[in-house]
């Protein structure tokens, strides 16, 4: 035993002296290139390692500290991929902390240390997972797309549903219930149309055209009690421009909002939801259920009028208990007055903050690349332009943490063609950090990768469903009989 002892003890202290020392290094006052560009950033404690590497490809060492707790790593081209166990461990020690991180670079046989630079640690938990449509930043393809989650805490992404699975159609537009992955829809075009619900395991197709003045269901939004959806219907369209910046316009020459009652399989509207007058659309519900937002424009000819198509932020009151739908319409953003066009609102878990995206005209702005995001203050009634969050390309689709301290937002100003998804932290204050791309194992992913990260959204839980019985219901089941109750 005591043999063994003295072989542990002589082999650990071999391992300590053969630890490379730290370079000397002469200090620099340049600025670090790094990406992904995690510098001064805020992540959540139970996030995966913020790998990342330098622009320049050079030997270089990593030093991340918090207290007693240190990482090192070395890579000669300058690439840092963080082992997943001892970044848990730091995390667990700098959590409501900060991580200093220290990076020594060798050019022609000087090594240089440039300034450090902190990585700020809260103690907000995020959500375990991120939901997103993977697509080609295409405008007519759809042979290979797929709805994808994300453990936030690790790298393992797994597939909800390939599009390979279901004879290469069209998949879109999950949706969630209060972030439970146990409760959520989603669409399927061309090939097995309908929308899908996924309620604790149990599958449901409905069909997807409930009569001649509805077209097929849209963009979704749950109620938060879980009976309700609701639904924009939109006749959309697309064209191309041959010399513009935005590229594709897609807009609508006929719109309407819908509720479902999921219980009783019935459509539910007004007419301040479901008119020719005006283009209704992108609905969605508060935190306590009481009202629910909408974005409408009258009512233009199109497409010579595209770019005169502004959208206002309304809201109306809506009785869960009597299904009884508000007839005084509220106006919370005027598109006349303000000279913009809004969609995606979107309400945080308190029911405090109004999160939505402004573009110059029309509603889809995932093309727009002045496209950017605000925040309303509900009590107050000030307006956020927040400067530190969008960048002078397209800043769109966006939604909350559970907790209502994080949001993710999906944005182009990368390379201006794809989208990638973003986080931020949003404090009690209503302050917000610096914007941090989603961490991948390895930090030329996004550089490889020729497909978007659409629509992402923030779920508590993973997607628990029996794949083989969610094809077999796409491609044999008989969709359930829905009526529409006329406004």
């Amino acid at each position: 035993m005591s043999k063994l002892f003295s072989l542990i003890f002589f082999c650990g202290l071999f391992f300590c002296s053969c630890q490379t020392p730290l370079p000397e290094a002469q200090p620099t006052k340049d600025g670090l290139d790094i990406f992904p560009d995690y510098k001064e950033v805020t992540i959540p404690h139970n996030m995966a390692p913020l790998n990342f590497k330098l622009q320049t490809s050079n030997p270089a060492i990593l030093v991340l500290s918090c207290e007693k707790e240190q990482i090192r790593i070395d890579n000669e081209q300058g690439i840092f991929q963080i082992p997943e166990k001892k970044w848990k461990s730091l995390m667990a020690t700098a959590k409501g902390k900060k991580v200093k991180a220290e990076v020594y670079v060798c050019r022609a046989k000087q090594w240089y240390l440039y300034p450090s630079f902190d990585i700020q640690v809260s103690s907000d938990d995020i959500d375990g997972y991120l939901v997103y449509r993977r697509i080609a930043p295409g405008f007519r393809m759809w042979n290979e797309m797929g709805i994808y989650q994300r453990d936030l805490e690790s790298f393992t992404e797994t597939t909800f549903l390939s599009n390979k699975q279901t004879n290469n159609n069209c998949v879109n537009c999950h949706s969630f219930c209060q972030q439970d992955a146990n409760q959520m829809l989603f669409h399927q075009r061309a090939t097995h149309a309908g929308t899908y619900f996924i309620r604790e395991g149990e599958i449901e197709k409905l069909d997807t055209k409930f009569c001649d003045s509805i077209s097929t269901l849209v963009y979704p939004y749950w109620h938060p009690n879980g009976q309700y959806v609701a639904f924009s219907t939109n006749e959309t369209h697309q064209d191309f421009h041959l010399n513009d910046p935005n590229r594709i316009e897609v807009y609508d020459n006929k719109s309407n909002v819908v509720i479902y009652d999921i219980e009783k399989h019935e459509v539910l509207t007004t007419p301040q939801l479901f008119s020719n007058e005006n283009l209704e659309t992108f609905p969605s519900f508060s935190p306590d259920g009481k009202s629910l937002y909408f974005c409408s424009a009258p009512t233009k000819p199109m497409p010579e009028s595209y770019r005169d198509i502004k959208y206002n932020l309304l809201r109306v009151s809506f009785d869960a208990k009597t299904r009884i739908i508000g007839t005084d319409v509220d106006t919370l953003y005027h598109a006349e007055k303000e000279g913009r066009s809004v969609r995606f609102p979107r309400v945080s878990p308190d029911g405090r903050y109004l999160m939505y995206t402004l573009s110059d005209y029309g509603n889809f702005s995932i093309w727009h690349k002045d496209a950017d995001i605000h925040l309303l203050d509900l009590e107050t009634g000030l307006t956020d332009t927040m400067p530190s969050v969008n960048s002078n390309d397209v800043d769109s689709y966006h939604s909350w943490s559970s907790n209502g301290r994080w949001f993710v937002f999906s944005s182009r100003r990368q390379d201006g063609l794809y989208t990638r998804p973003y986080l931020v932290h949003f404090n009690e204050q209503g302050q917000m950090s610096k914007p941090f791309l989603l961490p991948q194992e390895h930090p030329d992913y996004y550089t490889l990768s020729l497909f978007s990260f659409n629509i992402p959204e923030l779920v508590k839980n993973e997607i628990e469903v029996d794949t083989y019985e969610l094809v077999k219901t796409s491609k044999f089941g008989k969709p359930t009989p829905t009526s529409m109750r006329k406004p």
